[in-house]
């Protein structure tokens, strides 16, 4: 079965341990205000690619891979090819590449099962605790990633939790301090990282002729991460800004 990918990093340093072939996916099912790839959402597009180029660009890579590196699936939302992912996965996991999933959590059926069950690590998108500010930021409910943390939690899958700050949508006090309250006692969250808020995608949007909403919202000031920092570490004890 073919993979749909949208574009690859090597030698990536942000999305799991050590350096890492990143692979981003085709299709989504989130609309995130301040997504940073708009041109991945759609279920159409990317390059169909047969799982063996994966394997073979992943092998090409592995002697830089150390110890801890290995490859990355991201998106897009990679649990939206989650049938076509499980028997790469499986491949890969047999040739001794460490494998990791950069998911919202947000869908769930017999095959993402599979797939989180297959993956080294889940690195686990919540974009807000708060279920009526995550509609708002992303037009999904979060009752389905609180699930999928729950289901890493109940299945000893190691994840680390991340965290996209946005000034005025996913910063209210309050909402950091309900998500730690619920999942600061989870032993499978290895760490927390802090996303800053940036404006890299907008050019995307102007290519795609499409509007970008938070056009008005500027990035981060250092107050603001300290902050936020400090209140992830009343409940979790690897706090991390990424």
């Amino acid at each position: 079965m073919m993979i749909n990918v949208h574009s690859y990093e090597s030698m990536g340093t942000f999305d799991g341990p050590g350096l890492r072939l990143v692979v981003f996916l085709q299709g989504c099912n989130f609309r995130c205000l301040y997504c940073a790839n708009p041109d991945t959402i759609a279920g159409k597009g990317g390059t169909p690619t047969p799982p063996e180029e994966i394997i073979r660009m992943t092998m090409s890579q592995k002697p830089f891979f150390g110890k801890r590196g290995g490859i990355t699936f991201s998106g897009g939302e990679p649990t939206f090819q989650a049938k076509a992912l499980v028997p790469l996965v499986h491949d890969l996991k047999e040739k001794g590449i460490h494998v990791c999933l950069d998911s919202n959590g947000g869908i769930w059926n017999e095959d993402v099962e599979m797939l989180l069950k297959l993956v080294d690590l889940v690195l686990l998108d919540i974009k807000e605790f708060n279920p009526s500010h995550h509609q708002s930021l992303t037009g999904r409910s979060n009752e389905q990633t609180l699930r999928t943390a729950n289901w890493l939690e109940a299945n000893e899958k190691p994840f680390w939790l991340r965290y996209v700050l946005v000034p005025g949508y996913s910063d209210f006090e309050a909402d950091i301090r309900q998500l730690g309250q619920n999942l600061g006692k989870y032993k499978m969250i290895q760490r927390v990282e802090i996303l800053p808020y940036h404006t890299l995608g907008v050019h995307k949007y102007e290519a795609m002729g499409q509007k970008y909403l938070l056009k008005d919202v500027k990035e981060n000031t250092p107050e603001q991460l300290d902050k936020a920092t400090e209140i992830f570490k009343e409940y979790f004890s690897n706090v991390v800004v990424n």
